[in-house]
């Protein structure tokens, strides 16, 4: 295994944290997507199409779910 391999972190399917990758934010998996853009995205309300559609394919349903799965649970633990 890589250097850069060993510092990932998988946090789901979909998402990844690499303190080489965007300052170690969370990202979704093979990209530079920031979880948080996407995030925003969806609380503004924007359809998971379009989401889609404006990171040209890179991101799927699934990869969308995965990271509003994600926020819930964080919401849930920073406030539980």
């Amino acid at each position: 295994m890589t250097a850069s391999l060993s510092k990932t972190k998988l946090i789901g399917r979909y998402i990844v944290t690499d303190p080489n990758i965007c300052h170690g934010k969370p990202t979704f998996r093979g990209t530079r997507i920031f979880v948080a853009d996407v995030l925003e995205q969806v609380a503004n309300g924007m359809v998971w199409e379009s989401i889609i559609e404006d990171w040209h394919g890179s991101l799927t349903q699934e990869a969308i779910a995965e990271a509003v799965q994600l926020g819930s649970h964080g919401i849930n633990t920073e406030y539980n």
